[in-house]
This record gives structure tokens, C-alpha cells and sequence, in this order.
């Protein structure tokens, strides 16, 4: 696998992948042999949903990572590349066996990881990753450098924000409410990859049309097409994402918005003149609002 290093940012996302995957899968099957997921209950952390995340999440990055190096370092006279290409199909498919196996023979119903809105988030971050790994030829360029930054910006929040969920204890103990920051972390990436997405194209292409010999594998102006398709392929991913947490759908958890108690009318006996009635109904609206 490690035969004929390189170091093209595709073939070091290949080697982390294929390093991280089997460590992972080694350490959740190191921690339900001596049954240590007992610990991790301190934490109410879903155990099957994590294991379900991880299988989905390994099997996505094995099988982009197949299809990219065998872009790059399989053809008909290499065959070490065609050999390493097709152990990294094989690895990527019994990924999805696991994922096949959970979702549908064992009927794991997974609680944020393994369901949609977790997914979601994995893939915004998989599709960011997809991006840095292509990014090319964006020197001496300010503005291709700023949409570099806006590429940088969300992709830190994203892990915080699936490690957060999966700890439900740690999620409680934080001081402000983590469905309404999701919210405005989704509006600002939705802001960021609009622009990114009207920026990169611009200087990228303008006056710059595809050389006649530009194959896919060796060509700075296919690689940075690649970041054009997945910034727009992000753009949908966060957009989307968005629209289903403010309808609340499909397991998304819909930001609440304040809702402050009514004064009844008329002003309830007791209460001698209305002027003071209103003035104690406000510091009662007042008082709901600090503690919201």
C-alpha cells in the first residue's frame, strides 16, 4: 500500500484513510470484546448509533478513496496500482455490507450519528475534506484565497458539532443552546459557500477554457473543477440541511423561538387600575425572557 509514495494531497487522503478506518473498526472491536462501552454510558453515549455512524462513515471515505486512486495510480501496465485499487474496492464494500447489515438486518434505528441529521453533517464535513484535498492552484490569487478561508471556516465547527450531539451529558452541561447555534452556524456556511461558490468559478475559469489535453488525472484545470463541483455539491448539502432544521423535518431538531406569556383581558379582579396591571403583565414578560 505504501509502495511508491507520493505526495499528491489524493494519495496522502488515501493513506489516511486506509490508517483511520481499520483503527477505528480495531477500537470498537477491542472495546465490545471486554464489553468496555460500559464506561462510555457515563457519558449517555449510544453506543450502536456511534458503531452504525462509523461503519457509514468509514464505507463513505473507502469507496471515494478506491475511486480516486484508481483515477490516479491504476491503469493497464501498473499493476500494483490496479492491485491496491481493487483491495481498496473490496474494503469499501464490506464496509457497506456492515452498514446493510445494521440498518436493515439488525433494525438499528440510530439516535443522531447513524440517522439522517448526523449523516448529514458527516457528509457536509466528507464533501469539505473532498475540497482541501483538490485545492490547486489558488496562489497569488487574494480572491481564490479568501474562498480558501470560507472553505476553513465551518470545517473545524462540524466534528464539534457531531461529537457534542453523541455525548448527550456533555451536550447538557453546555451553557448555551446548541440546536439554535447550529442554526446560525448553517445561515453563515450557507452565506460563506454562496460567495465561495460566485468566487471560486470566476478566477478559476474565466478566460482559462479547458486545454484539449487536460486528462483527469494530470490536469490543474480538471482538479480544480473538482473544487467547483463540490463547493456547489456543499452549497446543497448546508442549504439543505438549513430548510430541514427550520421545517423540522426528517429528525431535524427545529430552533424554537421565544415565546413570551400573554396578558389576559380584561384585567383580572384585584388589579385596580389597568396602568398598573399592564406595567406587572411587562415585568412578568420580562422576567420569562431573562430566563429563557
Amino acid at each position: 500500500m505504501f509502495r511508491g509514495g507520493s505526495s499528491h494531497t489524493y494519495w496522502i487522503y488515501a493513506m489516511f484513510t486506509w490508517a483511520f478506518c481499520p483503527i477505528m473498526t480495531l477500537i470498537i472491536t477491542i472495546i465490545e470484546m471486554f464489553g468496555l462501552d460500559i464506561i462510555l454510558n457515563m457519558f449517555c453515549m449510544d453506543w450502536g448509533d456511534f458503531t452504525t455512524g462509523m461503519a457509514m462513515s468509514s464505507s463513505l471515505m473507502t469507496v471515494s478513496v478506491a475511486i480516486t486512486y484508481a483515477n490516479f495510480y491504476a491503469c493497464l501496465k501498473c499493476l500494483y496500482g490496479s492491485i491496491v485499487s481493487v483491495f481498496a474496492f473490496l474494503c469499501g464494500f464490506l464496509y457497506m455490507l456492515e452498514v446493510v447489515k445494521d440498518k436493515f438486518l439488525d433494525k438499528k434505528k440510530g439516535s443522531y450519528l447513524a440517522a439522517l441529521p448526523g449523516f448529514w453533517k458527516v457528509l457536509e464535513a466528507f464533501v469539505s475534506c473532498m475540497i482541501f484535498v483538490s485545492l490547486t492552484g489558488y496562489r497569488d490569487k487574494p480572491a481564490l484565497i479568501f474562498c480558501v478561508i470560507v472553505y476553513i471556516i465551518p470545517f473545524p465547527i462540524l466534528p464539534l458539532i457531531i461529537a457534542t450531539n453523541i455525548l448527550k451529558k456533555l451536550k447538557n452541561c453546555l451553557p448555551f443552546n446548541l440546536d439554535r447555534f447550529v442554526f446560525i452556524f448553517l445561515v453563515i456556511s450557507v452565506v460563506l459557500y454562496i460567495f465561495a461558490a460566485i468566487m471560486w468559478p470566476i478566477f478559476t475559469f474565466r478566460h482559462n477554457p479547458r486545454p484539449s489535453d487536460c486528462p483527469p488525472s494530470f490536469c490543474i484545470w480538471a482538479i480544480q473543477f473538482m473544487v467547483a463541483f463540490f463547493t456547489y455539491v456543499n452549497l446543497i448539502l448546508f442549504t439543505v440541511d438549513l430548510i430541514f432544521t427550520l421545517l423540522g423535518i426528517c429528525g431535524f431538531k427545529q430552533t424554537g423561538s421565544l415565546h413570551f406569556p400573554s396578558c389576559p383581558s380584561p384585567a383580572p379582579a384585584g388589579f385596580a387600575e389597568s396602568r398598573s396591571y399592564l406595567s406587572h403583565c411587562r415585568e412578568d414578560r420580562a422576567a420569562a425572557g431573562t430566563k429563557r
